[in-house]
């Protein structure tokens, strides 16, 4: 199967993680004429934090506001200077299923999430946004893991 579209799900806590989750992209991407939809997910209360702080109407669109994000700007930045093609979304609400539900609706070829370690113990009581994606998405998924094994 050839990769044409690929989906970079980022998160306000991946600023550690960008540049792994941009190169990994990039590797992809470059080789196979990919292009590239990243997209901010947010939880309702963080995209109504981060509107106001970025002094938006209450109005905004979510894709507007992830346009706005340093980590998006950075990983686009990024991308952009390795001749990716990109666009930008945001999505609100249940961080999981709104990145399922884009990559099915833009059609995704590939999936690619960051996160850290964590314990059983810690995914069984906190969630995990990327384990969701993981065992949801409608096509392969890339876990960037961003905690350089520590």
């Amino acid at each position: 199967m050839a990769i044409e579209k690929i989906l970079l799900g980022v998160v306000s806590a991946d600023d550690d993680r960008l540049d792994v989750l941009a190169s990994s992209v990039i590797d992809v991407a470059v080789p196979t004429g990919a292009s590239v939809v990243v997209v901010h997910a947010f939880t309702d209360e963080e995209f109504d934090d981060v509107r106001s702080r970025l002094e938006f109407a209450a109005d905004v669109d979510a894709n507007t506001v992830a346009a706005r994000h340093a980590n998006v700007r950075a990983v686009v930045d990024r991308l952009e200077a390795a001749g990716v093609p990109c666009e930008v979304r945001g999505v609100v609400g249940d961080r999981g299923e709104a990145v399922v539900d884009l990559a099915e609706g833009i059609g995704a070829d590939r999936v690619v999430v960051g996160g850290r370690r964590r314990s059983p113990a810690g995914k069984a009581m906190f969630g995990s946004t990327p384990q969701s994606v993981l065992l949801t998405a409608p096509c392969p998924t890339t876990f960037v893991r961003g905690d350089h094994g520590e």
